[in-house]
């Protein structure tokens, strides 16, 4: 009311300057584009050219036959350029690699690299080439920071359906912890809309200003969904990257060994002395071989973690208005480091310090990289129980494979240090063993009265043997046991072996204890085994 509005058209600008009383109030300016005009173009070509295709030869072990390996196979995923002449790539890209080559955009030659680092548990590898060729006029790519929900990204990788480079673009969905479906651990991640599909495996996903900041890395995608991709975000790459420079190897994530029970139920919280404006976690179980057993006891409620409220549900606050998992506040950790929480225990609120370790499992979730392990002894195949080995019971192992193994590899934490559960797997038949071939896929709870903590105990314990009898008892609801006579199944192994056509009566990692002459005992105190750390 009373305003007068003055216009000025030029070279395509607007301006609009609001007088009120004379008063000039608000000034702006637009740049207007007619419709013809073409609309701003973001290049990404030098971006790209630093987006390479990843060529992998691989030879996984064969767990149900582990004298042996599957068929060599031929993949291809793809990488990117970081700081230090290096190749960022995923982890499940290269595993059980015997070659590793690498393509520039636009170039039709294959350089060959080699495995620098790798890392499991957040599917992150390093590749170096040393063909000093291969990166002329390429940059390393620069890693930025986590986008906000509803952004935009680009993925540039080179997925199936075709050879050349794809850029396919999508949004930010959510950022939340999930698992990683190559090693089963449970880290922060970031779903977009964007199609990830085979062969974008370990490429860069893309602020979309053209910038070439990476915002995550391309690695997998839900099942029997459309469009539904997962990233893993910058916070991951870089602590994976900085835990390499910090002493030149990777350690991995840590883990304060942890099981604990949400308190969303309010007599939950009044039966361990919550105050209404108290939230938090109740402690049910703890690795019983890391620094938290020695801190903290079942019942205990962590009411913060490095300051950071945690809620009833586990989470804690991230960024303006959301929530993720508590883990999140272990991301600029590593293993050595203390973890401050504030606990309540007995209504009591305590302020207590945890180292962080690497917390392993009954049943290693991965034993990648590495032949599989095995001893035969009269026909009997003996391995370590892993998730690897469920695995040969195909994609439904949950369903398909025995209850009892699959129970007693989620049992948790092992009580004793080395300890792993050995599978009487097979039966390789032979006179000397026939009859018992009924009784396979159970654990060896002893052998000749004496439990039996790992495979590398187990050969001990059977090369050591001075009774006539070796007595495989196994964990059996009805108690069933194997019992061979020991010189028996020492003078048939060899022609067991030659009729199967196996090389060794043992895997090269036992080969150390299970030589049939001069074999010496391993006592159990040793705590060696094939276990790996778990996620």
């Amino acid at each position: 009311r009373g305003g007068i509005m003055q216009f000025r058209m030029a070279s395509l600008v607007f301006r609009l300057t609001v007088r009120v009383c004379g008063h000039p109030v608000r000034a702006r300016t637009w740049r207007l584009l007619s419709s013809n005009a073409p609309a701003p173009r973001v290049t990404y070509d030098n971006v790209l050219q630093s987006v390479v295709k990843v060529f992998a030869v691989t030879v996984a072990p064969n767990y149900y036959m582990p004298w042996t390996n599957k068929f060599q196979e031929e993949s291809s995923g793809s990488g990117f350029a970081i700081d230090g002449q290096r190749i960022l790539t995923n982890a499940h890209v290269v595993t059980n690699h015997s070659l590793v080559m690498v393509r520039k955009h636009g170039s039709a030659t294959r350089y060959p690299a080699t495995v620098e680092h790798i890392g499991h548990d957040c599917d992150l590898a390093v590749l170096h080439v040393k063909d000093k060729a291969f990166w002329a006029g390429m940059s390393a790519l620069e890693l930025g920071d986590v986008p906000h929900l509803h952004d935009r990204v680009l993925v540039a990788g080179y997925p199936t359906g075709g050879d050349s480079i794809s850029l396919s673009a999508g949004v930010v969905s959510r950022v939340e912890f999930q698992r990683y479906s190559h090693d089963g651990s449970l880290q922060m991640a970031m779903q977009i809309d964007a199609a990830i599909n085979p062969g974008n495996s370990g490429g860069p996903a893309l602020a979309p200003d053209g910038s070439g900041r990476v915002v995550g890395v391309a690695f997998q995608a839900l099942r029997n969904a459309d469009n539904i991709g997962y990233v893993i975000p910058t916070p991951v790459v870089k602590h994976f990257l900085t835990d390499i420079s910090r002493g030149g190897t990777y350690g991995g994530f840590c883990q304060t060994g942890i099981i604990f029970q949400a308190a969303e139920n309010l007599q939950l919280r009044e039966y361990y002395g919550m105050q209404p404006e108290q939230t938090g976690i109740i402690v049910r179980k703890i690795h019983p071989l890391i620094h938290a057993a020695q801190v903290l006891q079942p019942g205990d409620v962590i009411l913060s973690i490095e300051g950071h409220a945690v809620g009833n549900d586990g989470s804690i606050a991230f960024r303006e208005s959301e929530r993720i998992n508590l883990l999140h506040a272990l991301l600029d950790k590593y293993l050595g480091d203390t973890v401050a929480l504030e606990i309540l225990r007995h209504g009591e609120r305590r302020d207590v310090q945890v180292r962080l370790e690497k917390a392993t499992q009954l049943a290693p979730v991965k034993s990648a990289d590495k032949s599989a392990t095995y001893f035969i002894f009269g026909g009997l195949v003996f391995v370590p129980l892993s998730f690897p080995y469920l695995h040969e019971w195909g994609h439904d192992w949950y369903n398909t494979a025995p209850r009892r193994l699959i129970t007693r590899a989620l049992q948790g934490f092992p009580t004793l240090p080395g300890e792993q559960p050995v599978v009487l797997a097979q039966f390789l038949l032979h006179e000397v063993n026939y009859g018992y071939e009924a009784v396979t896929q159970h654990i060896v709870s002893h052998f000749n009265g004496v439990p039996v903590r790992n495979i590398r105990h187990l050969v001990s314990l059977v090369n050591a043997c001075t009774d006539r009898y070796a007595r495989f008892q196994l964990d059996h609801d009805d108690g069933f046991e194997v019992v061979l006579d020991h010189a028996a199944g020492v003078a048939a192994t060899p022609a067991i072996l030659a009729a199967h056509r196996i090389a060794e009566a043992c895997s090269s990692n036992l080969r150390n204890v299970s030589s049939w002459e001069g074999a010496t005992q391993v006592p159990a105190s040793t705590g060696v085994s094939d276990a790996a750390p778990s996620a």
